[in-house]
């Protein structure tokens, strides 16, 4: 399942990123968003998401939420 599919509060781990575009995988990698890194949805708003990784807060966009595959 993808992130947007996530539910709040609940913490997943990060299976794989899936994108082919190597600068966004680059930006998401520099956040600490890589397999195997647990992630939390904090919050969903309207078009964004605010997640938790490695005790940052960052709010992310629906269509990198919908790229980062969860277990």
């Amino acid at each position: 399942m993808n992130l947007t599919a996530a539910e709040e509060g609940k913490e997943y781990i990060i299976q794989r990123i899936e994108t082919d575009d190597e600068e966004l995988n680059a930006f998401l990698f520099s956040l600490g968003c890589y397999s195997g890194e647990p992630i939390t949805v904090v919050t969903r708003r309207k078009k964004n998401c605010v997640v938790s990784i490695k005790d940052s807060r960052y709010s992310i966009d629906s269509q990198l939420a919908e790229a980062i595959i969860v277990y």
